[in-house]
């Protein structure tokens, strides 16, 4: 019996991370969409065309950030009814997941790929610093709480049904 609790634990373990990361993905792509996208009107997805295809661009990446939150939502929901929730961890896979697409964001789409700035003004430097560190904070506090369900996942220790 030991060996299945031990399986379950690394199981669960993973579905609690994964669960976490993809809403954390998804709820800083609705944010980033919503407010810098929609609200703010600094970018579109992609504006190396027109306008509607910045705002087609717009809609699909929209349609990412939802089926990834509620793909994520759906693995919460069975880890609760199934009482195998870690909620630290799956806190720690928000943090990691938001912060890590953030950086790929920042990084990779806007300087490498440059398919759009944060926003088009004269010294950019500054919002791209805010912006990359903002994430660079997300993943630091997503991969401290990870860990730290990691040591509390020791057998003979119960973390397998943390409601906290």
């Amino acid at each position: 019996m030991a060996g299945n609790e031990t399986k379950d634990r690394s199981i669960y373990s993973k579905r609690n991370l994964w669960s976490g990361i993809l809403f954390g993905v998804g709820l800083i792509a609705f944010i980033d969409e919503t407010v810098f996208h929609q609200i703010l009107r600094w970018h579109h997805f992609y504006d190396k065309s027109t306008t509607d295809i910045g705002l087609i661009s717009d809609g699909l990446f929209h349609a990412f950030s939802w089926f990834a939150t509620i793909g994520g939502l759906f693995m919460f929901t069975d880890l609760r009814r199934r009482n195998a929730l870690w909620l630290r961890r799956w806190w720690g896979g928000v943090f990691l997941g938001a912060g890590v697409f953030q950086l790929y964001d920042g990084t990779i789409q806007h300087k490498l790929m440059r398919i759009h700035q944060i926003r088009y003004v004269d010294h950019l430097i500054i919002y791209d610093v805010i912006w990359n560190t903002t994430a660079i904070l997300m993943i630091i506090i997503g991969l401290t709480l990870i860990v730290q369900t990691r040591n509390s996942q020791q057998p003979g220790k119960d973390a397998s049904h943390e409601h906290q």
